[in-house]
């Protein structure tokens, strides 16, 4: 039976978890550069060791409301590949919790409706303790257009 570690953290309410495979690491909440012209979601810019890194607000993406930062808020940069490529950026969530090893057999398939969010964002959940861990599929958070974004602005 194969397993996968997922990163969960707590965003408005909710509990999601990413794929560790794709997380480089977890920063605090600083500050965040605007640029004018970026999608809705794309809250800005961070400087990561000179680098830019994009960061999206997930509150955007999923339910068209600005997350709220509070003293427990990170940035969790993540790597995904696109056209053989990486592609780094941030997500702003509201705290970090823990990792899990969550077997392949205890993920369900996505609800077909009453999520949260759009369920093609929706890897698939799984229990935990009275509720959900909602598992995230990065690669379709992002659209093909934010990617496209995404690739200009830090090429640039």
């Amino acid at each position: 039976m194969l397993s996968r570690q997922f990163l969960t953290f707590q965003l408005a309410g909710d509990l999601y978890g990413v794929n560790t495979a794709c997380v480089r690491e977890i920063i605090e909440y600083g500050a965040v550069t605007t640029v004018p012209m970026l999608p809705p979601a794309i809250r800005g810019v961070i400087n990561l060791r000179g680098a830019a890194v994009p960061v999206m607000d997930l509150g955007v993406r999923f339910r068209n409301q600005v997350s709220e930062t509070s003293r427990r808020s990170c940035i969790v940069v993540l790597e995904i590949q696109v056209d053989g490529g990486p592609q780094v950026f941030g997500i702003v969530v509201d705290a970090v919790c823990e990792v899990l090893e969550i077997a392949a057999d205890a993920i369900e398939a996505a609800p077909r409706f009453g999520a949260s969010i759009r369920t093609d964002f929706i890897l698939g959940m799984a229990k935990q303790g009275a509720g959900f861990v909602i598992l995230l599929d990065m690669d379709r958070v992002l659209g093909e257009d934010d990617l496209a974004q995404l690739a200009a602005m830090t090429a640039a």
